[in-house]
């Protein structure tokens, strides 16, 4: 069964590019983002991380660490970073978890208990490690997303889904289709009419239960 929205995301040691971590420990009191990738010097992963490392002060910005899991040892990540660095043009921060025994792709359940790992392994053995999962300060799953090996991810997607987690935790709204920072959010339906005055003020009723208003300065 795949990690539930709002249930506490697995603990673990690992080695990675930048030392040995604890996960739960590295998260610390900050949001993360965990993005796993089937395999080393991979085409469309290349170009992910890449992202990923171009958005840096993003995630800074709003207290976010982000780390990475991959298939392969942290030798191979190391040589790997090169590659990514020069493909972005920026720096690589944040570290790559080495998963060379599939331990971090069981837990968080991207592959079944009996995966292995074989000689002259490829992507191929590990599609389904193709996922993005956003973990708040309390160690909950907030979102997940899982891709196909040939569709990169949206990492401005990753960014605004964050962005709006972080609104929704904040200020006990929810946000509509297609919401970015800026723009009106959703009152729940369990803020009465007198509670939502006074939180918001002025705010646009389209039907008794789509409420819409700006967030308080």
């Amino acid at each position: 069964m795949s990690l539930r929205i709002n249930e506490v995301v697995p603990d673990f040691e690992a080695d990675t590019s930048q030392g040995p971590i604890r996960f739960h420990e590295w998260i610390g009191d900050s949001w993360a983002i965990l993005f796993s990738h089937p395999k080393d010097f991979t085409p469309v992963c290349t170009t992910e991380f890449g992202a990923v490392a171009t958005l840096d002060t993003e995630w800074k910005k709003r207290g976010t660490k982000v780390i990475g899991v991959s298939v392969d040892g942290v030798e191979e990540h190391k040589r790997w970073i090169n590659d990514i660095e020069t493909y972005c043009g920026n720096d690589v921060h944040f570290p790559i978890i080495a998963d060379e025994e599939l331990k971090v792709s069981k837990l968080f359940n991207m592959l079944p208990a009996e995966a292995y790992m074989p000689d002259g392994r490829t992507p191929a053995d590990s599609a389904t490690v193709r996922s993005v999962f956003i973990i708040g300060p309390d160690k909950q799953l907030k979102l997940s997303m899982t891709y196909p090996m040939t569709v990169g991810r949206n990492f401005a997607e990753v960014l605004r889904a964050l962005d709006a987690l972080q609104t929704s935790a904040s200020h006990g709204v929810a946000m509509p289709a297609d919401w970015t920072l800026g723009q009106d959010v959703i009152i729940p339906t369990s803020v009465s009419e007198e509670d939502a005055k006074t939180k918001f003020g002025e705010y646009d009723t389209v039907f008794p239960y789509l409420r819409k208003a700006k967030l308080p300065e």
